[in-house]
């Protein structure tokens, strides 16, 4: 998503020339990489920042670029914000509280 989202900037500059194209597409799939890269080294905050990505660009009509990448961004955001609340709801269900008011 990361190649495709710089791919998609970068085209939208060359055909139009286009400078805010090219700086959020760029900036977008930076976000992207970063979030794989968090992943892809088990780290904190992979799964977030992938899904914080995902906003979807602006949608001009009849557009196709920018069309399918929101639509990959909103499937993939799908997925990540899927993953974000599954660990959510595991860590809750195995957290174990110790309750040291109790006297026996």
């Amino acid at each position: 998503m990361a190649v495709l989202c710089a791919v998609g900037g970068i085209a939208g500059y060359v055909s139009k020339k286009s400078v805010p194209s090219i700086v959020s597409g760029v900036g977008i799939g930076m976000g992207y990489a970063v979030g794989g890269y968090l992943i892809q080294k088990n780290k904190n905050y992979g799964y977030e920042t992938a899904f914080g990505i995902m906003v979807p660009r602006m949608i001009k009509h009849g557009r196709p670029i920018p069309l399918s990448l929101s639509i990959l961004s909103v499937g993939i955001g799908t997925y990540y914000g899927k993953v974000v609340y599954d660990n959510m709801v595991y860590v809750n269900k195995n957290s174990d509280t110790v309750d040291d008011t109790k006297n026996d």
